[in-house]
């Protein structure tokens, strides 16, 4: 297995997108620290991966708070030994209710901004000294491709993954000295909770899914903007991710990786 006697964190880990990471991470050989609000469900998520035969702890954490994320780094290393690969997974697409409001709110801004890109500043703040100091480690941001290009009905997300694009590059380049790996993924079409809710906002403010169910709106979109014309899934994430951490892709760093079934040819 590629990545043997490896410890990943992955915030935002015990359900969606971050637990399939986590799984297929773990599918490879890697001990998991699953990060996550809900320690009830990251608890879950810890034993399904410790049935693949690995390592796992969950460790409750909230991104915003620099504190938790700190001695989220000191729990890996005590616990599991080390630390190689990060993994910033964990994101909100607005406020609460923010699903419910035909227009972004100014604590929808906000609410992207403290998490999406906050969260992980405040994660690169408290683990990069670690992986500086024995010089190697992997990290991957998780974007999307609504930040590369803007959508109307979701400003905010939209501006705050754009702004997750352009700060892996900026930290690519100040980790490259060090031989860390700094890359983004750029997740496409999934059917998800928080599409459930995205589908509902464009229900009322695109003409084009005027009154249809968040479900009908989501495989519409498959169908009008994807070239492959099938939605992706968590687990294509996983796989994208496993590949970036692993040594095949040692020259790949800087980079935005759309994963999207063709939805951004650029």
């Amino acid at each position: 297995m590629i990545l043997d006697n490896q410890v990943a964190i992955v915030t935002g880990g015990a359900t969606g997108i971050g637990k399939a990471i986590a799984l297929a991470l773990a599918a490879e050989g890697a001990d998991i620290v699953v990060a996550d609000l809900n320690k009830k469900i990251a608890t879950k998520t810890a034993a399904e991966i410790e049935a693949l035969g690995v390592k796992s702890i969950a460790v409750v954490c909230d991104v915003t708070k620099p504190w938790m994320v700190k001695k989220l780094g000191a729990t890996a290393i005590e616990k599991l030994g080390r630390l190689d690969i990060l993994i910033n997974n964990a994101g909100v697409a607005g406020g609460p209710g923010w699903y419910e409001h035909a227009r972004s709110r100014e604590e929808d801004w906000i609410a992207c901004y403290e998490v999406n890109v906050k969260g992980i500043f405040n994660c690169i703040e408290a683990i990069a000294p670690i992986m500086k100091e024995q010089r190697s480690g992997k990290i991957v941001n998780l974007a999307s491709i609504a930040g590369r290009e803007g959508r109307p009905a979701l400003p905010h997300y939209s501006a705050s993954k754009a702004a997750v694009i352009n700060y892996t590059q900026s930290l690519a380049a100040d980790m490259a000295p060090y031989d860390i790996n700094v890359n983004a993924v750029c997740p496409g079409l999934l059917w998800t909770p928080m599409w459930g809710q995205v589908g509902q906002r464009y229900a009322q403010t695109n003409p084009d899914y005027a009154e249809m169910p968040a479900r009908e709106v989501f495989d519409k979109m498959v169908a009008d903007i994807i070239p492959l014309g099938r939605e992706q899934t968590p687990e294509d994430i996983g796989d994208c991710v496993v590949f970036l951490v692993s040594e095949d892709a040692r020259n790949i760093t800087g980079q935005a990786i759309n994963v999207d079934g063709g939805a951004f040819m650029r």
